[in-house]
């Protein structure tokens, strides 16, 4: 995304803050004060993909909405990874009172996700340390891949193995430099269970959660126990609604915009607070992409093979729970990109207004 196109793209937010005019401040409105949360409210770069911003565009955009962070899940938004250029997105940051998380995405080299365009597993770690160190992030997030690395080369098992080796042989790079590996529940790969074994065989003292609610759903899982289940272990946070509902094969779910959904983000906002203090939400709000669950169908239960049918029965009365939804399109005649660019900026809009003011979220008044 260019300048002039980022710019056009200021002038849609100005129209949607109109419209949400909550997300312009931290003020809570339309009912009784609550007790301030003090969880700090930020946005994740995959939020606004059809905008594909620059690291330093996405930090002046949580600037304009008054965020107090912001989350960047690879190194592909940097235009450089020069000293220089990333000592100056820190202090644009810090002058406005933004923390920066890093993360570099899959450190799996057997998974399909994995991206060799900064090198193999341990050359991408690498990186992102030096990274996360010069722009003071507190954590490195780092995953496996997502829900098909559970039906190749053994299954997920051998991903965890490789991860948990990676981590273990920069330990000491790890504690010099005081950041913790969060790793994520990322798209299927890990359930709660699976993600907690991965921390301990680890060790806490270098790596914790990257909680994605919106994906434990994805692991069949009912979001709230499964953020009860890693608790403490939480360092890092993504966030955005869910909506899930059965279907002749099993379940169909599409994530939405925060408040829009089937969970209980005042709860959750509560729980952050109580257990895991200081922790930023990052908004990753992803409409319109349904998702299917086929746990119907036997071919499914293969990349589940010590799952049993105890560990779905919170997910599946959620699935009885839930109603279908439609997908948002582009009129006819409208350019889809144009449409996706102002769709992605009004979902994140609706839930910053909606966390501050029936969550109490975010810092900045």
């Amino acid at each position: 995304m260019n300048r002039r196109e980022f710019t056009k793209m200021a002038g849609l937010s100005a129209i949607a803050i109109q419209a949400y005019p909550a997300a312009s401040s931290a003020m809570i409105s339309g009912r009784e004060r609550k007790m301030l949360s003090n969880i700090p409210l930020g946005i994740c770069n995959h939020t606004l993909r059809a905008l594909r911003p620059t690291a330093k565009e996405l930090i002046e955009f949580a600037i304009e909405q008054g965020l107090d962070s912001v989350h960047f899940n690879t190194l592909k938004p940097f235009e450089s990874l020069e000293s220089e250029h990333l000592e100056s997105l820190r202090e644009l940051a810090m002058v406005n009172n933004i923390s920066i998380y890093m993360g570099v995405g899959s450190i799996c080299e057997q998974s399909a996700k994995f991206s060799e365009s900064f090198g193999g597993a341990r050359k991408l770690i690498e990186q992102g340390i030096r990274v996360a160190r010069i722009l003071q992030s507190p954590v490195l997030g780092v995953r496996i891949g997502d829900l098909n690395d559970r039906y190749t080369n053994g299954g997920i098992k051998p991903k965890i193995d490789e991860v948990v080796e990676h981590m273990r042989s920069f330990r000491g790079e790890i504690l010099d430099s005081g950041i913790k590996f969060a790793f994520e529940n990322h798209a299927g790969d890990m359930r709660s269970e699976e993600l907690l074994q991965l921390i301990d065989r680890t060790g806490e003292d270098i790596c914790g959660a990257l909680f994605d609610p919106g994906n434990a759903i994805y692991a069949m899982e009912d979001p709230l126990l499964a953020l009860k289940s890693l608790s403490q272990h939480i360092i890092a946070c993504q966030a955005r609604d869910v909506v899930i509902w059965p279907s002749e094969t099993g379940a169909i779910f599409q994530w939405t915009a925060v408040g829009e959904g089937m969970m209980d983000f005042e709860f959750y906002t509560n729980y952050l607070r109580d257990n895991c203090p200081g922790v930023p939400i990052h908004l990753e709000i992803i409409s319109n992409s349904p998702r299917e669950i086929p746990y119907l169908t036997t071919g499914y239960w293969e990349g589940w093979p010590e799952l049993r049918a105890s560990g779905i029965i919170d997910f599946l009365k959620l699935v009885r729970m839930g109603q279908a939804i439609d997908v948002a399109r582009a009129p006819q005649g409208t350019d889809k990109k144009e449409f996706d660019m102002e769709n992605q900026e009004n979902e994140f809009l609706k839930s910053v207004t909606y966390l501050r003011n029936e969550c109490a979220a975010g810092l900045k008044k």
